[in-house]
């Protein structure tokens, strides 16, 4: 049975998507800091990390952790978790040991939102969000590459980045934590725009006080050097829990 009778309850409600990457310690840090979220939204393993939980996404059947070894370190874990869950974990088959588990509403989802493009789990929980009319998206731990190794590279970041672009059109305000690669958000503000990077003076974009998208020159930051925007939306030098906004 698929849970669809609550789409309602989350319209316009700001959610935090949470996932195994490194970035996640900037949602911990966002918690430290009484920065707040109407719902917390789960990824995989984080069910065993984070302390309150809201709903959990969870793609692979039960079956991948409850009877095979394939999940590997996390293995144990799930085992233990999964059964305890209190919270909605959707997937894409119901597992009579799982008793919070729900069915992932495919059906509706594909069929609202015109699309069927999703090759990794955090993909699902974010159209879920634009199926749903959350308000406001904020995304940590979805990270896919790193600047310490850039020979190393997890798939599904375009299906994600794809995902994360069609909130932003529907008028979805959407932030991405400030050390994530996600929509190269941990790149520096001089280097985000391609050709324009190597000028002398590069144009950059960031956000104004109003929310707006101003696109001006470096050296036409009417800030302090060493409080110029480091980030698309905020500088995160000033404020480093909060994530950028697109």
């Amino acid at each position: 049975m698929r849970d669809v009778h609550f789409i309602k309850e989350l319209e316009g409600k700001n959610i935090a998507v949470v996932a195994m990457g490194l970035s996640q310690i900037d949602f911990h840090l966002s918690q430290a800091h009484s920065i707040f979220f109407d719902e917390v939204w789960a990824i995989n393993a984080m069910i065993g990390i984070l302390p309150d939980i809201d709903r959990a996404f969870i793609l692979d059947p039960m079956s991948r952790f409850l009877d095979t070894e394939d999940a590997g370190g996390m293995t144990k874990m799930m085992r233990e978790k999964l059964p305890q869950s209190y919270f909605p974990i959707y997937t894409c088959e119901l597992d009579g040991r799982v008793p919070s588990a729900v069915e992932y509403p495919l059906e509706e989802v594909v069929s609202s939102l015109g699309c069927s493009y999703f090759n990794n789990t955090v993909a699902y929980a974010i159209a879920f969000a634009l199926f749903a009319k959350v308000g406001k998206l904020s995304v940590f731990g979805v990270d896919f590459t790193y600047k310490s190794n850039m020979h190393f590279a997890e798939s599904g970041r375009s299906c994600v980045e794809f995902w994360i672009s069609k909130c932003i059109d529907s008028g979805m305000s959407v932030s991405i934590a400030p050390r994530s690669s996600l929509m190269d958000t941990d790149i520096d503000i001089k280097e985000k725009l391609y050709g324009y990077h190597r000028l002398d003076d590069p144009k950059i974009t960031y956000q104004d006080c109003d929310g707006s998208i101003k696109v001006c020159k470096w050296s036409e930051v009417e800030v302090e050097e060493e409080q110029k925007p480091v980030g698309i939306i905020n500088r995160k030098d000033l404020t480093p829990v909060e994530p950028s906004n697109y």
